[in-house]
């Protein structure tokens, strides 16, 4: 710094705060944040707070439904890859997809972005992507922060995490409490990855491969970084159709914690989800991983969601109807397994049982 500088003072941007950078990030977002409002959103952008009118006469007894989550170490590919617009996707599926499980339709969205230094092009471009995943759920993005952050966050580097209101009839309240013996487990596939495993999956393609994102894989198809930035799927509009043909008794995202630790979430004691593996087709990233860091099988189905996205329990007597409904919406599901009295008795925690062999056991005799 020079003297004349230290005499004229020092101002938030040498300090590494550019408020100019932050209003154009603003001007470059406003577009896409408008294309997802709704008729109830009151507000504008650059509130203090964002205003949304329920309409509560659609509803006997309007409950909301919150939920909140981040995207993970799968930031890091999209700053390896530098490529920003789709990250924010995953962070309104990890969200919306979990308020979706109790029945509630997603009705509002905030965002939460820190960085290391502002550049109004790659907020804009983050934020373009929460603006894709409100549109796919249907809810809006009525509010953000964009906090810069130098000295916390390395210049390149950022987190970004979101909020999630929505809202379901008292009455239609989904929480598992229905679900009997019997009854059967409908899965809706993933796009791969979505957004949980990737310290273990990074460290078998980047450290124990030694791969980078530009790395081609024939198995895949594609380059490493292009597979692992795929976008989580949302479910919320095809789910809330089939909600209102079909009586849903049980819903499951397959996030952090994989087929093994999700879906004893939904389930009553007594019970246990018997899967049969091998009975969905299962994502070549699934296989590629297992082999690459010759990972157990126990450990892929409680860490990587295998190819399973979303789970619906229904009864028997509506499973093929589910599927249908689906199937007519354009989505595939399968039959995956059965709901059964747990082997440890009447009182014991739900559990998740397995049978068969998941692709990349076949072959080996096991």
């Amino acid at each position: 710094m020079t003297e004349q500088q230290k005499q004229a003072g020092l101002t938030y941007a040498q300090a590494g705060v550019d408020i100019t950078a932050g209003n154009r990030a603003v001007e470059l977002m406003k577009g896409q944040v408008r294309s997802t409002f709704r008729p109830e959103v009151l507000t504008d952008i650059g509130g203090f707070g964002g205003l949304f009118a329920l309409n509560v006469g659609r509803y006997e007894e309007p409950i909301l439904v919150s939920g909140t989550d981040g995207v993970g170490t799968k930031l890091r590919v999209a700053m390896l890859m530098d490529r920003h617009d789709t990250i924010g996707v995953d962070c309104v599926a990890m969200c919306a997809n979990d308020i979706l499980v109790q029945g509630a339709e997603p009705l509002f969205f905030l965002d939460y972005l820190a960085v290391g230094k502002l550049v109004p092009e790659k907020v804009a471009a983050i934020v373009s992507g929460v603006a894709e995943g409100c549109r796919q759920a249907g809810c809006a993005l009525i509010g953000g922060e964009t906090a810069e952050m130098p000295g916390f966050y390395a210049e390149e580097d950022y987190d970004v995490a979101g909020f999630c209101v929505g809202v379901a009839d008292r009455k239609k309240l989904i929480d598992g409490s229905a679900i009997r013996p019997g009854d059967v487990m409908l899965a809706i596939p993933s796009s791969g990855l979505h957004s949980n495993g990737y310290s273990l999956a990074r460290k078998v393609f980047f450290d124990h491969a030694g791969h980078s994102v530009d790395t081609f894989l024939p198995e895949l198809g594609k380059t490493v970084g292009e597979e692992l930035l795929t976008p989580t799927r949302i479910y919320v509009k095809p789910v809330l159709a089939l909600l209102e043909k079909v009586a849903v008794k049980g819903m499951a995202h397959i996030t952090g914690g994989g087929l093994t630790e999700n879906i004893p979430r939904v389930l009553p004691a007594g019970t246990q989800a018997a899967i049969e593996l091998g009975s969905w087709p299962v994502p070549p990233v699934f296989t590629v991983l297992q082999a690459k860091g010759n990972i157990a099988g126990a450990e892929m189905l409680r860490t990587f969601n295998c190819g399973v996205g979303f789970i619906l329990v229904v009864s028997p007597e509506e499973a093929d109807q589910a599927v249908n409904i689906l199937a007519a919406m354009g989505e595939t599901c399968h039959r995956i397994g059965v709901i059964e009295p747990s082997a440890r008795g009447a009182e014991a925690a739900p559990d998740v049982v397995y049978s068969g062999l998941m692709a990349w056991e076949r072959g080996k005799g096991e």
